[in-house]
């Protein structure tokens, strides 16, 4: 498996956190995930890890620190800014994004950045 396949993987589980971030995946958030892949180059990776974690019964804390802990091994990208559009996507498909999901999409944003800046901070030591 190449990092990139990884990197998508890691998509999934994060669609999936954000779709349970309530307690319950919704049919319309399913539908929205679906639409999104129907031309994604790594659909198949993105819905394998989904259904994944979905087969687990993956607990949204434990899974968030897993991508959490994938993407800052795997450093910046520009796939963060797809991944948290995404992540926007399913969250308004089911009643408008919630108060549980809004702090996921926040997060992800904010301990991404955090690190990376504490990373940069390191080097110009």
């Amino acid at each position: 498996m190449t990092k990139k396949e990884r990197l998508y993987e890691t998509l999934g589980e994060l669609l999936f956190v954000i779709a349970k971030a309530d307690g319950v995946i919704q049919d319309e958030e399913r539908e929205t995930l679906n639409e999104l892949l129907k031309s994604h180059a790594w659909a198949g990776d993105i819905k394998w890890s989904f259904n994944y974690e979905e087969s687990k019964n993956s607990s949204v804390e434990e899974t968030y620190k897993k991508v959490i802990g994938f993407c800052e091994a795997y450093g910046p990208t520009e796939e963060y800014d797809e991944f948290i559009d995404a992540m926007k996507l399913i969250a308004k498909s089911s009643q408008g994004i919630d108060e549980k999901e809004a702090e996921i999409i926040s997060a992800f944003s904010s301990d991404l950045i955090e690190r990376f800046q504490r990373d940069v901070h390191r080097f110009k030591q």
